[in-house]
Order: structure tokens, then sequence, then C-alpha cells
């Protein structure tokens, strides 16, 4: 194994592949990405629903959408590989005042940033989805740019990329140790040997926690199971069907292929790497579903096909992103609570720009830099 890079990136899932990419295209190719697992793309994004979505309330989420939805629109031509984009649309229903109130605000701040963003009558909500009972609707929210993709496809067009232009990929290769010296990361250590370094790049996903604690910081990301669960093949909803939101319940559920798969965060899930499926969890996602899809009562469960993952979660469901202020040389990216696919685009240009330039300019970062916890912070409304 090498004993020198450049820039040493703690994970290899869709963000370290997207920010070794970013680096790599713009001529930083003494580049290294230890990966914890055997295999790349094993952590979060291989375990994601892989939504992308323009519908946030907070304008610097809907500006990396943007961006992130045109490159994956152009994936094949400006990078090689599928992203495997289908815009099929986000739905959101929204039953009480409150959220209603939020959701106008943020849809008019997205149309001034030119997101097409539409709101719905409860009766004009069927000409989307035929199927849902609209029971105690007062409005809906649709995003037509909307949509899903495939995370394993984009992690691996990043990764392809970097590679072919230099980039090295070390796997079984956790980060064990990282030394620092008058306040700067000087080398990682791990199984496979030490690694001299000037910058570390924090991609380490649900493990950002504990990676930014080997340096003696203290990032704020915690992992959080959230269980997908799937069909066996339906046609109880023809046609395309956009992930559709139960803004009160917390419900989605969106088609793949000819089966649906479907979820609800679990208010109580305690923090950990627990990946295994919920089924306690079932009879309630179940009950949420059946009041905005009764025919889904109809469909038998693909057992063997559930899957779970885990949320990268901040305190404000927002990511962290930049240089650590008491340690320059580490630079975070990380924290995106469910948003990590559509906003991997984003985040590997700006950590490029971070590093090479001395700080992000395509987008103003400060909102998501760690500085923001000290001095106060809100919340990410529209979350799933």
């Amino acid at each position: 194994m090498r004993t020198h890079a450049s820039v040493v990136i703690i994970g290899a899932g869709v963000m370290g592949a997207s920010v070794a990419c970013h680096l790599a295209m713009r001529g930083c190719h003494d580049v290294v990405i230890l990966e914890q697992f055997d295999t790349e793309v094993q952590g979060s994004t291989a375990r994601s629903a892989a939504g992308v979505r323009h519908q946030f309330s907070h304008e610097i989420n809907v500006r990396m959408s943007q961006y992130g939805i045109e490159r994956l629109r152009h994936f094949q031509s400006e990078i090689g590989g599928e992203s495997g984009l289908r815009q099929v649309g986000y739905l959101f229903l929204i039953t009480d005042e409150e959220n209603w109130q939020g959701y106008r605000e943020a849809t008019a701040m997205q149309n001034a940033l030119g997101v097409r963003t539409q709101l719905l009558k409860p009766n004009e909500v069927h000409a989307i989805v035929p199927d849902v009972n609209l029971d105690g609707l007062i409005g809906a929210t649709f995003g037509p740019d909307d949509g899903f993709c495939d995370p394993h496809g984009v992690a691996m067009g990043y990764l392809n990329r970097a590679r072919s232009l230099g980039v090295e990929l070390i796997r079984s290769a956790p980060a064990t140790a990282i030394e620092v010296v008058s306040g700067q990361v000087v080398a990682v250590q791990t199984p496979q040997g030490r690694i001299s370094c000037e910058t570390v790049i924090n991609c380490a996903g649900s493990w950002a926690g504990v990676v930014a604690g080997l340096a003696g910081l203290d990032v704020p990301v915690q992992p959080f199971r959230r269980n997908i669960y799937v069909t066996q093949p339906t046609d109880i909803i023809p046609g395309q069907m956009p992930l559709t939101v139960d803004v009160t319940s917390g419900f989605w559920m969106r088609k793949e292929h000819d089966s649906l798969i479907f979820g609800l965060s679990k208010p109580d899930e305690p923090a950990g790497y627990n990946t295994a499926v919920d089924w306690g969890w079932l009879d309630t996602v179940l009950d949420a579903g059946f009041q905005r899809f009764p025919r889904l009562g109809e469909v038998q469960l693909a057992e063997k096909q559930c899957w779970a993952g885990a949320y990268e979660i901040t305190p404000d469901h927002m990511p962290i992103l930049g240089r650590h202020p008491d340690m320059p040389s580490f630079i975070n990216a990380a924290g995106f609570s469910g948003h990590g696919i559509m906003h991997s685009p984003a985040t590997g240009l700006l950590i490029a720009e971070e590093v090479l330039d001395g700080r992000a300019r395509s987008f103003d970062i400060d909102s998501l830099r760690i500085e923001r916890y000290a001095t106060g912070t809100s919340f990410e409304r529209n979350i799933i």
C-alpha cells in the first residue's frame, strides 16, 4: 500500500466517489480513497431509496438539488455510467394548516429559484395519483422534475471516472487513527498501513462522527435505521407514480419496476448501526399506508426483498460541509440526513473547490459549515 497521498478521502460511498471524481477532473490526482468494507458502495449509498427532489424549505438545499438533478440528467455524457434518473415527481399530501403554510412558503421560494413545484387543491391530486384517499387533505405540492435514481450506478460512475484519472481506492482499510501535529492532520492509520497526507476529507457517511473523533473533533452525525418494505409485483397503481408522502404520518411510497416500496420513519428509533429489517414496525407502517392507499392491503409483501439502511443525521437535518475551524486540514462532507444521493454532485464540486481554491465558491455554504452550531441553526422542515 502506498505511504503518502496529498488527499485522503475516508469512505467510498457516493459522497467519497463524487469528491474524488471532482478533484481528479480538476487535476488533483494524488488522492486515495479508504473504504472500510471489502468492496465499495456498501454503506448508506447501497441501501438508499434514492429519491431526488427540489422540494426543500432551505434555499441552499434547493440549489444543491437543482445542480445535482441537472448533472444526473447528463451523467452519461459528463461522467460515464448510468444514473438511472427517473423524473416521476414527488407529491406531498398535507392535512394541517401549519404544514400547509410552510409548504406554500417553500413552494414560493422554490418557484422564485426556477423550480416548477406546483400547489394543488385536493380535487387536483387524483389527476396525478388516482387511487390515493383524499380524506382530510387540504392541499398538496407536486414537483414534476423530482423522482429517483440508481444510487449504485451514480456512485460507481463517479468512482470509475476517478480511478481512470489516477485516484486509488484501497478496500478493507478502515481508518483506525488520525495523526494530528500542531492542529493539522499529518497521517491516517489503517490495518494495512499508514498514509501520510496534507488533507483528510470525511465522507464516512453514518460513521462520520466516529471518524471525526479519531482526529479529536466533535462532528454531530449519528446513524438511524430506516426500513424499506417491498411488495410483490402488483398493478393496483397503474402507470407512472410519483414518490408520494403523507406529511402528517410520514408514510411514503413509490413504484420500483412492477412492485411498490414504502416506509415510515420510527420516531423512537435509537441511534446505531442495526440494519436488520424491523418487522415489529411493519404494522404501524401499514396502518399509515392503508389510510392513504387502501388497496395496499391487497398486495403481498416480498419479505426477502425488503431492506434497511442508515440515515446519517445531524441535529438540524442539514449536511456539514467544509473545513473544520479547529483543524483546517480536516474537511467534512457528511450528515446529509437522507439527501446524499441528490446532493452528491454539488458536494463533489464544492469540496473540490474547498480543497483546491481554499473555499467553496459555486454556492455559499456558510449555512452548512459546522460553525453554525455555535451561533444557532434552523431545521430543514421538508424531511421524510
